[in-house]
């Protein structure tokens, strides 16, 4: 299937660069705040949902409740900490292959998106450096739905002009996963096998391709 697809979708987070360890740094200072510990394992149910579905997990965890409007601060709060992580971003920070691989797929002529729950994605990749290697971004502020939900894949496919048999999603988290098995792509899992089993093909990252 990559030798004969039309267009490539790949996460963020996980696949493109690692933030997470950002993301992780920004909610464990909000729990915190609220007195309660927030840990790695914790982290890990964060991964590929949404900020106000990380945001109820993370009280879920600490056993607090809070109003709408708090949790909106809350989320407004978090994600200012996490800009400030992030504005330090470099090129230095892209997981190996990644500016290669998506060379090569340009040279190709395989359209090349990204799909992504961050509403911060274009800054990340102006941060990156490889803005110009994306024929289009759909990130949080484009669609409303959080993965498992196929939305951001389909928003994407739809912005290449391709239909979704013709694309593959490139993702490392299970919600990513099952979003694009239901948007009828082919998936790549990237990160270990044993917690990647949804995906149609499974690589360590995309030096491998």
């Amino acid at each position: 299937m990559l030798e004969h697809m039309k267009g490539a979708i790949f996460d963020l987070d996980g696949v493109i660069v690692d933030t997470a360890k950002y993301h992780f740094l920004a909610w464990r200072s909000l729990a915190g705040e609220l007195g309660f510990p927030f840990t790695e394992a914790d982290n890990e149910r964060l991964k590929g949902v949404s900020r106000m579905r990380s945001l109820d997990i993370l009280l879920e965890i600490g056993g607090r409740s809070f109003s709408e409007a708090e949790k909106l601060a809350m989320a407004e709060k978090k994600n200012r900490l996490y800009v400030e992580y992030i504005s330090q971003l470099d090129e230095s920070e892209l997981l190996p292959g990644v500016r290669a691989y998506l060379s090569s797929l340009r040279a190709r002529g395989v359209a090349v998106a990204l799909g992504s729950a961050s509403k911060n994605a274009a800054f990340i990749l102006d941060k990156l450096n490889i803005a110009e290697l994306f024929d289009t971004v759909v990130d949080g502020n484009k669609v409303s739905r959080a993965k498992p939900d196929p939305e951001v894949f389909l928003t994407a496919c739809r912005e290449l002009g391709l239909e979704p048999q013709d694309c593959v999603v490139f993702e490392d988290a299970e919600a990513g996963l099952a979003a694009g098995k239901a948007a009828g792509m082919y998936v790549v899992g990237i990160g270990r096998p044993e917690l990647l089993k949804a995906a149609d093909l499974v690589i360590s990252g995309l030096h491998e391709l």
